[in-house]
């Protein structure tokens, strides 16, 4: 019994250990649960329920809960949900939304309904938006419609976008060509004469076309700085919206992609190929 007494107990440290881990698995569990409550509540695949999207429309403070809400009604035209009208009159009222991602949402949420003539009306009115991106979607949505107002605007997407200085100084910029940027993507800065610098930041989803200005070089307000392509999926996207508006005078910007002048993946020429055989067809049968 005394031998046993002068044992030492390695039983307390143990009990030590796991109580001093306690609270770092506490604040590890909390940590999991609040990364996956971020994730499931900002998720635009979580179902919401029709209370939920009237109050997501209105909440103009969270962008995400107005692009989720719309999303939600875009998925419910196309599965012919009638109910779906009820928000039309929003979603009418957030292509006049001083926010960018509202009107570029719902300029591609109203092509799901081409019945609807006060989308129709609406879409009309976005081609003169002064953002591209929302005009690019106006312009893809009123095809849906079997209206080619847009046409100009498609065949501004095959052709390289030119980014305007906002401001005269001096550009500061490490781009190259061939960079690939997304939307929002900072480009550059323009350092003003009077020390204030003005982020340039990329309008479109693409790849640096050419440099028009280099670094370290002053230009004026209003210069061209850079141009810049656009993306693959918009190229298919609109050679597909041409395939139903396009016109004969269009073909030469097909052959570019047909021929390989503008190296591109075959999917591409593809629908190059398809595009410029439905214009053809068209022209033949209105003759």
């Amino acid at each position: 019994m005394i031998e046993n007494l002068d044992t030492p107990d390695t039983s307390i440290p143990a009990i030590k250990r796991v109580r001093a881990s306690g609270p770092i698995l506490i604040l590890a569990v909390l940590f999991v649960v609040a990364s996956f409550l971020t994730w499931y509540f900002t998720w635009f695949g979580r179902d919401l329920s029709d209370s939920d999207i009237s109050k997501f429309l209105l909440d103009e403070k969270h962008p995400r809960h107005v692009q989720h809400a719309l999303l939600q009604i875009q998925q419910r035209i196309e599965r012919g949900d009638p109910k779906a009208k009820q928000w039309y009159p929003q979603i009418i009222k957030l292509a006049g939304s001083p926010e960018t991602e509202f009107r570029l949402t719902v300029a591609w949420v109203m092509g799901a309904d081409n019945h609807s003539e006060e989308f129709h009306n609406s879409l009309k009115g976005l081609l003169a938006d002064p953002e591209a991106i929302v005009r690019r979607n106006a312009a893809l949505a009123l095809v849906r419609f079997n209206d080619a107002s847009g046409r100009g605007e498609l065949l501004a997407i095959l052709q390289p976008f030119t980014l305007i200085a906002p401001a005269a100084g001096v550009l500061q910029s490490s781009l190259s060509s061939g960079a690939q940027i997304s939307r929002g993507a900072l480009l550059g800065r323009i350092l003003e004469p009077n020390n204030e610098v003005i982020e340039l930041r990329s309008p479109l989803i693409g790849k640096v076309d050419r440099l028009l200005v280099a670094s370290g070089a002053s230009l004026e307000n209003g210069a061209a700085v850079l141009t810049i392509k656009s993306d693959e999926q918009s190229i298919w996207e609109t050679l597909r919206a041409l395939a139903v508006v396009g016109q004969p005078e269009d073909l030469g910007l097909m052959e570019n992609y047909i021929s390989g002048a503008e190296p591109v993946s075959e999917r591409l020429k593809q629908q190059a190929t398809l595009t410029a055989n439905a214009i053809e067809q068209r022209a033949v049968e209105k003759n």
